[in-house]
């Protein structure tokens, strides 16, 4: 084996990433919004009394996801 004597190889140094309290409730805030929302088409939109009428059929595009989560629908 050889060796070569007085070389370091470098270290990669990594430092974390600081986010300010403001920053960081912005995008748990969000996240939360988009997770309620989510919730909200799938497990609770029933088609008759959806936000958007009865003109977009939320429902039927979600309906087997439902059953797979295991929300009831019918």
């Amino acid at each position: 084996m050889s060796s070569i004597s007085g070389a370091e190889t470098p270290q990669a140094t990594t430092t974390p990433l600081v986010l300010p309290i403001s920053r960081s409730l912005f995008w748990l805030g969000g996240t939360a919004l988009l997770a309620l929302l989510v919730y909200y088409f799938v497990g609770i939109d029933q088609g008759a009394v959806s936000i958007f009428g009865n003109d977009a059929h939320v429902h039927e595009f979600v309906h087997d996801g439902r059953h797979f989560l295991g929300f009831p629908c019918h």
